[in-house]
C-alpha cells in the first residue's frame, strides 16, 4: 500500500470543528505511530532533497511539527509563523482569509537574511490563505518563496490552484482529497 493511502486511513475527519460544516482532518494519528511519521518525514524529505532551501517558514501549530523535522533532516533554518501577538520580538503582520473566516499571522523581521530562499510549510493546504500570507510576508522581508509543502491538500478547495497563479509555483504535498 502507497504511504498515502496508509496516511489516508489514519487520519480522523472531526466533523463540525472549528465551526459547524468544516470537517477537520486531524493528523494526531499519523503522528501516534512512529513508523508511519517517520515514512511520512521520509517521503516528504526525498520530495524536497536536491531544492535550494534556505530556511523552512513553518506555520502555527500543526505546521511546526513537520516543519521542524524537515528543517533538521534538510538542514536549514526553521522559522516560525505565529497568530498576531504570540512572537516575542519586531514583527511583519499579514492579515488573510480562512475558508471559515479571516485571520493574522506574524513572522519575525529578522528571521532570515535577504535573499534567502524559504519553503512554506504546513500540515493543511485549504484555500491556500495561510499560505499566501507566509509567503507574502517571505517576499515583503525579501525573501525568495522557494515553494510550497503540504501534508495534506483538499483538492476540492481552490488552495493549489490560489497558490500556482498568485506564486507561479506548484504546491507539494502527500495525501490528496
Amino acid at each position: 500500500m502507497h504511504i498515502s493511502e496508509k496516511v489516508k486511513q489514519k487520519i480522523r475527519d472531526v466533523r463540525d470543528y472549528p465551526k459547524p460544516g468544516i470537517v477537520f482532518k486531524d493528523i494526531t494519528p499519523v503522528l501516534a505511530d512512529p513508523s508511519l511519521f517517520r515514512d511520512v518525514v521520509r517521503e516528504m524529505v526525498a520530495a524536497l532533497k536536491g531544492q535550494e532551501i534556505d530556511a523552512i517558514a513553518a506555520v502555527e501549530a500543526r505546521g511546526f511539527i513537520l516543519g521542524s523535522v524537515l528543517a533538521h533532516e534538510l538542514n536549514c533554518g526553521l522559522i516560525p509563523v505565529r497568530k498576531a501577538g504570540k512572537l516575542p520580538y519586531r514583527t511583519r503582520s499579514q492579515t488573510y482569509d480562512l475558508e471559515y473566516g479571516t485571520a493574522a499571522i506574524e513572522m519575525h523581521e529578522d528571521a532570515f537574511s535577504k535573499g534567502s530562499r524559504v519553503l512554506v510549510h504546513d500540515d493543511l493546504l485549504a484555500t491556500g490563505g495561510t499560505a499566501g500570507a507566509t509567503a507574502s510576508l517571505i517576499q515583503d522581508l525579501g525573501g525568495v518563496v522557494a515553494g510550497f509543502s503540504f501534508l495534506i491538500n483538499l483538492s476540492f478547495l481552490p488552495g493549489e490552484q490560489n497558490l500556482t497563479k498568485r506564486f507561479g509555483l506548484k504546491p507539494q504535498y502527500l495525501v490528496s482529497y
